[in-house]
């Protein structure tokens, strides 16, 4: 399987740190390596303190997927928190080992860790009936993974499920009140909740829309 990320560089690391939950100021390493890019912690917070809303402090039961770990900062974050279940999942194997490492220090036995090309293992995911009440998408950025794996994402979700997203932009369905016939296939079928920006990353929480091609009504 091809990995997401080029060969890095150096082995040099840096650290981003756990924001909350039972690792609460934990860091981790991050290996140094071109196209890995962890979530900035100031960004992880606000994040989580609108997931934490959306999930009205409720994290038990939360099973969570996400499709390009990278540092697995996101999914170490949600185990913290109390999720039942992370699924991580990263192709690029120095990336892949040191999530490995960070498991073990952690002692986090409700993460799973699986090497692997993210669309391979959504789409066998999807055969296989699995549901996330969260999924994270973080990938190399200017590489269209997006386009194609967003779509596969409506049939992981939950009922009330929600998915993450940063981009290298804003996704071309943030605008209140745009018709359906000038969004992108791969945006239809979501409801926009939360946005932000920091620096030049776009993130956003998406919901899937109650009723598919009916846009208008769930932005407005």
């Amino acid at each position: 399987m091809k990995p997401h990320h080029k060969k890095p560089h150096s082995q040099a690391s840096h650290q981003v740190r756990i924001i909350g939950g039972q690792w609460k100021r934990t860091p981790l390493s991050v290996i140094t390596a071109e196209g890995l890019r962890p979530t900035p912690d100031r960004v992880r917070e606000t994040v989580f303190n609108w997931i934490n809303h959306l999930f009205d402090s409720e994290w038990q039961s939360r099973r969570c997927l996400d499709l390009f770990a990278g540092s697995g900062a996101l999914g170490f974050e949600a185990a913290s928190r109390g999720a039942s279940e992370v699924l991580l999942v990263e192709a690029f194997t120095p990336a892949f080992r040191q999530i490995e490492e960070v498991k073990a220090k952690l002692k986090a036995s409700s993460v799973q860790i699986q090497r692997g090309d993210a669309l391979l293992v959504a789409a066998n995911l999807t055969k296989n009936k699995k549901k996330f009440d969260l999924i994270f998408l973080d990938p190399p950025f200017n590489q269209g993974f997006l386009e194609k794996i967003l779509p596969i994402c409506i049939d992981l979700l939950s009922e009330n499920g929600i998915v993450y997203v940063e981009a290298e932009q804003a996704l071309p369905f943030v605008l209140e009140g745009q018709a359906t016939d000038v969004i992108p296939a791969w945006c239809q079928g979501w409801e926009l909740l939360r946005k932000d920006k920091a620096g030049n990353v776009h993130f956003q929480i998406l919901q899937r829309n109650k009723e598919v091609g009916n846009l208008d009504e769930n932005l407005g």
